[in-house]
């Protein structure tokens, strides 16, 4: 199944610079425009946002206006100490946005466990999504892409999902873009590694079909609190996030928010 589109105006919303280059290829046909939430510094300090607008520059897509907005040390500290104001802010900028630009259908990062900033990025986009239908004249589409969890194509377009296969000069184009990243080339060896060069010649954007992200989505504790009591002994933060602690209540919180506008 090849990409149909989903209409003329596309939001792409992403926790990190470099997560476009994973749909390289629908950048390269959808023009949309792209909202960063950080800017992919990480504990070194040093963003990597040059890179991305360097990558949406060639493919004509522009900035949104949530562009690099916050630090990654802002957003972990943003939601361990539960900042539902700040959130609840990038919340209602972005569903302005949206229905200003009269979006037709966003993409996001999922929801997947693997690192508290993807997964607030897709609450946030989640919640924006739902205040913009609230006044848009038509609903507004949501899709996701996965970031570090495995992909099974033939069962995401049974599904409804919408599949990119890119032309091998585009294919070539995306690869070159990816190994000059040099920020983020641990990321993309370890994934040309785990599925393999031809793997990304193939784009999936999967609707999203629950919104609500409060609870029941990880039985056990996520990766990123494992991931993060490592960063915490290395002495790079000093709190690690928690699902349970941290991540829940903002969910909840935004979740509150959304109704309340609904019924406002």
């Amino acid at each position: 199944m090849s990409f149909s589109p989903l209409g003329q105006h596309a939001a792409l919303i992403i926790a990190h610079p470099g997560h476009e280059l994973r749909v390289y290829g629908w950048l390269n046909r959808a023009r949309p425009l792209v909202f960063v939430l950080t800017d992919g510094s990480g504990h070194t300090g040093r963003s990597r946002l040059n890179a991305t607008t360097r990558i949406l520059r060639e493919l004509g897509s522009e900035p949104g206006g949530i562009y690099g907005r916050l630090t990654d040390a802002e957003i972990y500290s943003a939601i361990i100490e539960r900042n539902l104001d700040l959130f609840v802010a990038l919340t209602e900028e972005l569903a302005e946005d949206f229905v200003m630009h009269k979006t037709d259908y966003v993409v996001a990062d999922a929801l997947e466990g693997y690192n508290p900033a993807h997964d607030i990025c897709r609450t946030v986009t989640n919640a924006a999504v739902e205040i913009a239908n609230q006044t848009a004249p038509r609903r507004i589409g949501n899709f996701e892409i996965l970031l570090a969890s495995a992909l099974n194509i033939a069962a995401e377009v049974s599904r409804g999902a919408a599949r990119i296969d890119l032309e091998d000069d585009v294919m070539a184009r995306k690869l070159q873009a990816a190994r000059e990243y040099l920020e983020i080339a641990g990321d993309v060896n370890r994934a040309i590694e785990r599925e393999g060069v031809r793997a990304l010649k193939t784009e999936v954007l999967r609707p999203v079909l629950k919104t609500d992200n409060c609870d029941g989505f990880f039985q056990k504790p996520p990766y990123y609190e494992q991931y993060g009591e490592q960063q915490v002994a290395a002495g790079y933060y000093q709190s690690v996030v928690r699902y349970r602690d941290h991540f829940l209540p903002l969910a909840e919180g935004l979740r509150k928010h959304v109704a309340c506008r609904g019924r406002g």
